[in-house]
């Protein structure tokens, strides 16, 4: 069965020999979700605790693919237990993905099924943007899948942006998975100039080629290979921000019927594993922010 899949541990969320440290952790996704919230903090929140990251964390934590090198991390700058809350100081500095997979890994852990999903927030910033971002989706035995965002679990950040709704259970309009908001765009529902990294005047990040990008990482998340943000593959030959070939949009429009709220696991499956421009090589391009593009293998 297709929740068996999302209930096991993939090459990335897995914590490895330092799984027993979950022992101790609470069998319940709202406190999970607390959880890694209080051992992260995101690479842009320093000001939101009135402080600064170290450059070198602020630079290299992020890039850290896998769970067991996250909780590495952790336990290095401090060995109490994971439902300890870490002083600020002591946090891994990581992303929105980070939070997420943790979260993924701490559920899948208890046997809950999770999975990552990639797509666009209206909840952070400027008013009618949707801002990239990751979140968890969990499955509840009465209602289904649920969207849930791990880095708002704590009352104080959700505080700092416009989400007036439970964390554990994210609205779908106001979190658009990737398929969806290539749907909306392509179908006129929407702006393209409306979903990016950042609004157009702050850079070439968004719209429809940015959006093609999520549904790929959001297929691959889908199918358990949960990689870095910048990991990219299966590019064309285009520059940030310049319309798409019409056979490479045609290429997404198929696959954001697979990325969509309404996963067929079959399909997604299927066509991740046939299709050579969305399947993840073994090989990535990282582009990381700081450290500049490099080639790295993934592990298998």
């Amino acid at each position: 069965m297709y929740l068996d899949f999302y209930a096991s541990h993939s090459t990335f969320s897995d914590p490895g020999e330092l799984g027993s440290r979950y022992a101790d952790l609470p069998p319940d996704p709202a406190r999970l979700a607390r959880v890694s919230r209080d051992l992260l903090i995101h690479r842009v929140e320093g000001p939101l605790f009135d402080h600064t990251h170290p450059t070198d964390r602020l630079h290299n934590d992020a890039e850290t693919r896998y769970v067991d090198d996250i909780l590495r991390i952790l336990v290095d700058r401090d060995a109490a237990p994971l439902g300890r809350r870490r002083e600020v100081g002591d946090r891994f500095v990581g992303t929105c993905r980070d939070f997420a997979l943790l979260h993924c890994s701490f559920l899948r852990h208890t046997g809950i099924p999770a999975r990552i999903r990639s797509g666009f927030a209206d909840y952070f910033g400027t008013t009618g943007f949707h801002y990239d971002h990751v979140v968890t989706e969990y499955w509840d035995g009465e209602r289904g899948w649920l969207l849930a965002d791990p880095q708002l679990a704590d009352p104080a950040i959700t505080a700092n942006w416009p989400a007036d709704f439970d964390p554990m259970d994210v609205p779908r309009h106001r979190f658009l998975v990737a398929g969806e908001a290539w749907r909306a765009i392509r179908e006129g529902r929407a702006d393209q100039r409306t979903f990016g990294l950042h609004p157009p005047e702050e850079g070439p990040f968004w719209g429809e080629r940015f959006v093609a990008g999520n549904i790929r990482l959001d297929l691959a998340m889908l199918n358990k290979v949960e990689t870095l943000l910048w990991d990219e593959w299966g590019l064309d030959e285009g520059n940030p921000g310049t319309p798409l070939p019409e056979a490479v949009r045609e290429l997404y429009d198929r696959a954001a019927l697979v990325a969509g709220d309404d996963v067929p696991f079959d399909a997604a499956r299927k066509l991740f594993a046939e299709d050579d421009t969305l399947r993840t090589p073994s090989t990535v391009l990282c582009s990381a922010p700081f450290n500049g593009p490099s080639h790295v293998a993934l592990r298998r």
